[in-house]
C-alpha cells in the first residue's frame, strides 16, 4: 500500500542540532529546532499522516509506503523520494536513558556474523553505522541512524545513493527530521516496537475492499 504526499507549499527550512532548544516565553515545554519530536513538545503545525506511535510529514515528492496485515496493524514504514529510501521504526525505551548506543552495537555485531562489512562512523544524528550487505542483486549499501529521545528511539535506515552520500537525503530527512512519536503513557518492555497503524480511513477503506472481493460471485 502507498500513499504519496503532495505539498503546494514546497519550501523547506534548514534545521540545527536536534539538542538545540529554544525558550518559549509562554509555555514551560521547550520547542526543539529539529525533531524528530515527542508529542508532548511543541512543533510545527505541517499535514503528517497519523500512523499511531509515529506521525509522518507530507512532504513534496515522498512516498509513505506502508505494510500492514488484514487487521489494519503497520508491519513496515518505508518512504521513498527517487532512488532513495528511508526505512523506520520506532521502539520503547526507559526512562532514564537511550537506547541507540547498545542497539547500535548489537546491529553491528549481527552484521558482522553475517558476513556483512559494518563501521561505526560521527554523522549528523551522532554515531550511526555504515553497512554493506550481500543481496542477491549483489551488494547493498545501508546507513543506519537512531535518535534517542523520552522513552523511545526512532531508528532510521537510509538505502540507494544516500546511504554513503548522506548530502543526497533531500526530502527525507526534512521527513526524519519533522516526525511526531507518540509514546503512549502504557509501560512497555524496552525496545519493544511501538504499535503503528493505517489511518482509520484508509483501515475501512481496505477492510471495504476486502470484503466486496470476497462478496464478488467467483467465475468458473
Amino acid at each position: 500500500m502507498i500513499f504519496s504526499r503532495k505539498r503546494a507549499d514546497a519550501e523547506r527550512q534548514t534545521r540545527d542540532e536536534r539538542a538545540t532548544q529554544v525558550p518559549d516565553q509562554g509555555d514551560a515545554t521547550p520547542t526543539l529546532e529539529r525533531g524528530p519530536y515527542d508529542i508532548s513538545e511543541s512543533y510545527d503545525d505541517v499535514q503528517r499522516l497519523d500512523l499511531g506511535s509515529l506521525h509522518i510529514p507530507a512532504i513534496a515528492d515522498v512516498e509513505v509506503r506502508v505494510q500492514a496485515d488484514p487487521q489494519g496493524v503497520v508491519q513496515q514504514v518505508v518512504l521513498v523520494h527517487g532512488d532513495n529510501a528511508l526505512q523506520l521504526g520506532v521502539f520503547a525505551a526507559p526512562r532514564s536513558e537511550g537506547i541507540w548506543d547498545e542497539v547500535r552495537e548489537e546491529i553491528r555485531q549481527s552484521l558482522l556474523r553475517d558476513g556483512a562489512s559494518a563501521q561505526e562512523v560521527a554523522g549528523e544524528y551522532g554515531p550511526e553505522l555504515h553497512a554493506q550487505v550481500n543481496t542477491p542483486d549483489g551488494p547493498t549499501n545501508l546507513r543506519f541512524v537512531g535518535i534517542d529521545g523520552p522513552r523511545w528511539m526512532v531508528r532510521g535506515v537510509f538505502q540507494g545513493p544516500v546511504a554513503t552520500d548522506p548530502a543526497m537525503a533531500g526530502p527525507l530527512v526534512e521527513c526524519l527530521d519533522g516526525l511526531v512519536v507518540d509514546r503512549g503513557q502504557e509501560a512497555k518492555p524496552v525496545r519493544e516496537p511501538l504499535p503503528l497503524r493505517l489511518p482509520r480511513e484508509i483501515a475501512d477503506q481496505a477492510e471495504a475492499e476486502a470484503g466486496d472481493a470476497a462478496a464478488a460471485p467467483r467465475q468458473v
